[in-house]
């Protein structure tokens, strides 16, 4: 891993550089595929987002619009009508980091305004709109790689070279971001496994993280209770997937993935802190 790896955001500076971190997932969605409907209410999803930061979370990833595969559109109001009370009711508590999880640049203004310190952009900030408002804010970033969009991106992925073509996604947005005037410090880049990817795409991907990583930047996974691990495990329910997360979780780690976005904090930033344990005795608390 890169000596002094930060990663700043809005609210606070993320040393990367012998420890990783937890993004904890809380979607307030009646439709997402693993928890959509439970956490539609701001009293729930509040109290949900607490207990993740006690499991080990360090990072709230709060999403208003499902991005399943053959996800439909939800409207820029109603988007807002779902995250924007729960991002103030988080923000007022010092201890949660809260980041957006949205491809709207004018909810991703919205939620900076009420508190929000991260914008996480499916959409890989290819919107000059949303760059700027990442810039205008000094937010953290997480681009995300996707090919298609959440309605298609699953019908016929297609590369020639998943890993190369990724990482060059990766350096031409980089380069856009800068040329835009956004602190390199402010970055960071995940592949989007399961984002217009086959299972063999995203085991390619999951085989060469550390190919992915690049200009010293975090890099993101998300992996959790995805529908891959399903085809792979034999596991049909999204609720029964924890421990083949976990396992991922372990392994990118291991591979040099620096923030892990996951539904079921405590069993992986257990295996988060054994596994950097074994890896680096620095990341021992």
């Amino acid at each position: 891993m890169p000596q002094g790896m930060l990663w700043k955001t809005r609210t606070h500076t993320f040393d990367l550089t012998a420890r990783a971190l937890l993004m904890g997932v809380v979607n307030v969605t009646p439709d997402s595929f693993s928890d959509g409907g439970q956490f539609a209410e701001v009293e729930r999803a509040v109290a949900q987002a607490q207990q993740l930061v006690e499991d080990g979370a360090e990072i709230i990833d709060v999403g208003g619009e499902s991005t399943r595969p053959g996800a439909e559109p939800v409207s820029e109001a109603e988007e807002l009508r779902r995250v924007l009370p729960v991002i103030e009711r988080l923000a007022k508590n010092g201890r949660v980091v809260v980041s957006i999880d949205t491809m709207k640049p004018a909810v991703a203004r919205a939620a900076m305004e009420a508190g929000a310190a991260i914008v996480n952009d499916v959409t890989g900030l290819r919107d000059p709109a949303m760059r700027e408002i990442v810039h205008a804010s000094g937010a953290g970033a997480v681009a995300m790689h996707m090919q298609g969009s959440p309605r298609d991106m699953q019908l016929a992925p297609r590369y020639d070279d998943v890993v190369g073509e990724i990482r060059d996604f990766f350096r031409q947005t980089f380069s856009a971001c800068l040329a835009c005037g956004i602190d390199p410090m402010r970055l960071a880049f995940d592949p989007g496994i399961g984002f217009g990817k086959t299972v063999e795409h995203n085991l390619a991907l999951l085989r060469n993280l550390d190919a992915l990583k690049i200009e010293g930047r975090p890099l993101v996974v998300g992996v959790s209770r995805k529908s891959f691990l399903a085809r792979i495990a034999g596991i049909a329910l999204a609720d029964d997937r924890t421990w083949p997360t976990v396992a991922l979780t372990s392994y990118g780690r291991a591979r040099g993935a620096n923030v892990l976005r996951v539904h079921d904090v405590r069993p992986n930033f257990q295996a988060l802190r054994m596994t950097e344990a074994i890896l680096n005795e620095e990341a021992v608390a």
